[in-house]
């Protein structure tokens, strides 16, 4: 009779769920770290072992394997950029699932269904959005011991913060506002994915973070994601004598007014001469088309997360930033490279008048608890 899994003899099965390229990133961050194999048969090399090497401490690569589920989305970018790391988790030796998760109607059903069998004998789950009703849904049917938060940019400093304090998930940019008919109808589901991720006897629950974690729940392990795997794997880079400059979707989320953004762009562009523009996989086509006009900045739409592409180069010497991830997340995917990363507070007149009351604190603690960056005061119009 074969051991349970999880016991020695018997590998650990994780399922990792992720619906960004950035989440997807970092679960191979976080393999790298533990050790973790992959789960392929096709025979396609993996990646050297002393890339893969595990820290002391960690589990046995032989003692757990994984299997990577793309819960797709439907934009465009999103979806290149995804198959991109996907071709990159198989590179390492990973077996990655791609599920058309939002292809019509009766998509989720479709999914869930394929999905029942692997979320019930996996012994470890691991999450790239606890925020994301298809994850929470998904929570809903599993019986992993072990839970795994990975990042997913800010977010993650607003999940850890309302797990901390025993909130309902509710993303910042939306907290504040009244909930909706769809809120008020999934608030069930929320409420159980809550108390899954709260610690208990029978469950583990780790949160693998580059951001800084100021209010830790009881139980929460919390493991600091260095990009050691991206470091080892990719560059180092090529530095330009020129800045370039790191786009955001706040416009596109309601947050900050356009016509402010393209003034306080075209601003920081001038003063500190950058020359490309990489642009954020949300912004929209007509936002892009107007900054190339007004800026004359060369508008990149990145095929890969901007820790990977940045740390591959070539990448402009300083780095111009909003408040967001990469304030956090590139220098240390660019660490011992001599690259400045420079974060431009966000004006409270910017905001629009439907953004949440939260949203200048917010952006403000993600600017103030950045490391290793330099804090360029808000532009005013060119």
């Amino acid at each position: 009779m074969s051991p349970p899994a999880g016991h020695p003899g018997y590998p650990a099965r994780t399922l990792a769920f992720v619906e960004s390229p950035v989440q997807l990133l970092n679960v191979l961050e976080w393999a790298h770290l533990h050790g973790l194999q992959g789960a392929r048969t096709d025979g396609l090399p993996s990646v050297p072992a002393q890339i893969r090497r595990a820290p002391a401490g960690a589990p046995a690569a032989a003692d757990a394997e994984l299997t990577l589920v793309v819960l797709s989305p439907t934009d465009p970018m999103t979806r290149g950029q995804l198959r991109r790391m996907a071709d990159l988790a198989r590179d390492e030796g990973y077996r990655v699932r791609w599920e058309e998760a939002r292809g019509g109607t009766t998509a989720p059903f479709h999914t869930i269904g394929g999905l029942a069998g692997p979320l019930r004998r996996a012994d470890r789950i691991v999450m790239g959005d606890p925020f994301s009703r298809y994850v929470q849904l998904l929570l809903t049917i599993t019986r992993a011991r072990d839970l795994v938060v990975v990042d997913d940019g800010t977010a993650t400093m607003e999940f850890v913060a309302q797990l901390a304090r025993g909130e309902r998930l509710v993303r910042w940019h939306r907290k504040g506002g009244r909930p909706g008919p769809r809120d008020l109808l999934f608030a069930p589901v929320s409420s159980s994915a809550r108390r899954r991720l709260t610690p208990s006897e029978h469950r583990r629950v780790e949160v693998f973070s580059s951001m800084p974690v100021t209010e830790t729940p009881d139980g929460v392990t919390v493991t600091v994601n260095d990009f050691a795997w991206t470091r080892a794997r990719f560059g180092p880079p090529r530095i330009t004598a020129s800045a370039d400059m790191v786009g955001t979707s706040l416009v596109e989320t309601g947050v900050v007014d356009g016509d402010r953004y393209l003034a306080a762009v075209q601003s920081l562009a001038r003063a500190h001469g950058a020359t490309r523009y990489f642009a954020h996989r949300r912004e929209s086509t007509d936002k892009l088309h107007r900054l190339a006009a007004e800026t004359g900045l060369e508008i990149v739409r990145p095929d890969l997360p901007l820790e990977l592409i940045a740390r591959r180069g070539p990448i402009g010497r300083t780095i111009l930033s909003f408040p967001s991830t990469v304030v956090h997340t590139l220098p240390l995917a660019l660490a011992g490279t001599g690259v400045r990363v420079a974060v431009c507070d966000i004006d409270p007149t910017w905001l629009t008048e439907t953004a949440s009351p939260r949203a200048q604190g917010f952006l403000s603690g993600v600017t103030g608890t950045a490391r290793d960056v330099h804090r360029l005061a808000a532009v005013g119009p060119a």
